[in-house]
Formats: C-alpha cells, sequence, structure tokens
C-alpha cells in the first residue's frame, strides 16, 4: 500500500476529528505509519468541519499540508451533502463513504460520478446502540469495510481508551457498520 488519503467531513461535536485521531491510532499500533490532524478555522458546534488521515503501510509520511486529492471521502452527516462540495478533489475511482438512510443507488447517481460509494444507516446504528446520534465509531466501521486500513480488532484498544465506560457501546456500533455498510463500484 502507498499512502491512503482520507478526508472527513463532519460537523463539530460530531467526532471526524476524533475518528481520523482513532484510526491514525490503530494504524501506529499495528506498526503502520500514520497521521491525522484537523482543519479548524472559528467554527462552533454544527459548523461543517474538516479532518484528514493518512496511512501507510510501509513508508514514513512526510508530507504535512491538508488533503485536497483523497483517496477516499467520509461523510458523517448526510446534510453536508447539500452544503459543501465533499466530491471535491476526489481522486477518480476513489470511494465517497457516506452516512444516509437513502438508498444507495441514489447517492451514487447523485454524487458518485467515476467513484465507488459506500452507504450506511450509521445514525440510526448510533441512536439505537449509544442513545445519540454521533456517529464517529459507526462511521469507522463503515471506512473500514471499504478499505481495510487496519484490522477492525485494532480499534479495541484506541475505543476503550478514548470512551472508558462506553466504549463497548462504541465498539458495538463500530461493528454493526461494518457489517451493514453497502459498496457500489465505479461504474455501477
Amino acid at each position: 500500500m502507498s499512502i491512503v488519503e482520507v478526508r472527513w467531513h463532519g460537523r463539530g461535536g460530531q467526532g471526524a476529528v476524533t475518528s481520523a485521531e482513532l484510526v491514525a491510532l490503530a494504524a501506529i499500533n499495528e506498526g503502520k505509519y500514520a497521521q491525522s490532524f484537523p482543519s479548524f478555522g472559528p467554527e462552533r458546534r454544527g459548523a461543517p468541519v474538516l479532518s484528514f488521515l493518512r496511512v501507510s503501510d510501509d513508508e514514513p509520511i512526510r508530507v504535512r499540508s491538508e488533503i485536497t486529492e483523497p483517496d477516499m471521502v467520509v461523510v458523517l452527516n448526510p446534510d453536508l451533502l447539500r452544503v459543501v462540495n465533499v466530491t471535491s478533489g476526489l481522486k477518480e475511482n476513489g470511494v465517497l463513504i457516506v452516512n444516509t438512510k437513502k438508498p444507495i443507488e441514489e447517492i451514487k447517481s447523485a454524487y458518485g460520478n467515476g467513484h465507488r460509494v459506500a452507504t450506511v444507516n450509521a445514525t440510526s446504528i448510533a441512536r439505537e446502540l449509544l442513545g445519540v446520534s454521533i456517529t464517529n465509531t459507526t462511521m469507522i466501521g463503515a471506512l473500514l469495510k471499504v478499505a481495510g486500513l487496519v484490522d477492525l480488532d485494532a480499534l479495541v484498544g484506541p475505543l476503550q481508551h478514548r470512551f472508558g465506560k462506553i466504549a463497548d457501546k462504541n465498539i458495538a456500533a463500530m461493528r454493526r457498520a461494518y457489517e451493514e455498510t453497502l459498496i457500489l463500484g465505479a461504474n455501477s
């Protein structure tokens, strides 16, 4: 694997920054190279935010800039599809991973031109298993189903460290999203 670049789109307080950080920690724990960092301005809770993740199996990551041409884009809040061009710079045959209850074919038709698309109803999973609609750990499951950047079990330690008493619920949400994520190819 060369360096895989992932751009996360969320709203302040939804966990886009935390998601990228947790996957980076899991990758490092597996002996890979990884980095994650947010893009912050004067954002407030609920405002659109970006977070970035790079993972490499075999080469150190020396670049420190924002990711403008990602291999994958993860969208935690489906409302952002209408207000942000989430596919901007997405590489041809890249993957758009969206939290949505809409049919995957609808998302593919609207946003998947030349890209693979993956969907999961992360909000529903989060509400059911966590009691809140914060979708960060569910969307980690979706990303890992699509990309396999790290082993799903590699997230257990970082999730336990980050979430303490509620880690088991977050792990369950991640695993369920992994199982329920649907994927369509670029030419589907």
